[in-house]
């Protein structure tokens, strides 16, 4: 039930995730947090089972941050993934694999360049200009894909997120509460009204 967007732009990435959190047909909570800033540059969104992506997010989260006090530096949005692709790999050749599937949003500080990664629960990786998971993604990938551009200002990506989401409130059976939306560019990591 958990829906998923992220657009890249010339120099930002911008995503958006719902806040509800939902037990089969029920509403259970809404303002639920579906993202971890994983350092100043990177931020991950994910869904899925409640328990498998709040434990492996916050794994992955201080896994990160372990690793930039340790070596005094920040790992690119590509050494992220790769990482979480990883453990999403080695945790499925186990008893008790994660079901959670991740988009990992960044700016490579390095090369100057936004950059965003599509992750599903079978560990597969793909760096992407525009991605959906959830239910949402049936309604909105069309409009992603017809709408988007490579050089996509922020107002005209904040804009397609609000026709993204429009959409889906209008034609999806299930009511979308709030939606909340994050950019990451060179300046950081900042939450955007939609």
């Amino acid at each position: 039930m958990d829906t998923l967007f992220g657009i890249t732009g010339k120099d930002f990435v911008i995503t958006a995730y719902d806040s509800k959190a939902v037990a089969s047909i029920t509403l259970m909570k809404i303002g639920e947090d579906k993202s971890r800033e994983l350092n100043p540059h990177t931020l991950m969104l994910f869904s899925g089972e409640p328990g498998d992506g709040v434990h492996f997010s916050e794994y992955i989260e201080r896994n990160i941050k372990l690793y930039g006090i340790r070596n005094g530096m920040e790992l690119s949005p590509r050494a992220v993934s790769s990482f979480a692709r990883r453990e999403l790999a080695d945790s499925l050749r186990s008893r008790k694999p994660y079901s959670v599937n991740l988009l990992i949003a960044g700016y490579d500080t390095k090369t100057s360049t936004p950059a965003l990664y599509w992750l599903d629960h079978l560990a597969s990786l793909a760096e992407v200009p525009f991605a959906a998971h959830g239910y949402g993604a049936y309604y909105c990938l069309s409009l992603l894909d017809r709408y988007h551009r490579p050089d996509i200002s922020e107002e005209e990506g904040i804009k397609l997120m609000q026709k993204c989401i429009g959409e889906l409130r209008s034609r999806m059976i299930l009511n979308m509460p709030d939606f909340v939306a994050k950019i990451v560019s060179k300046d950081g990591i900042r939450i955007v009204q939609i």
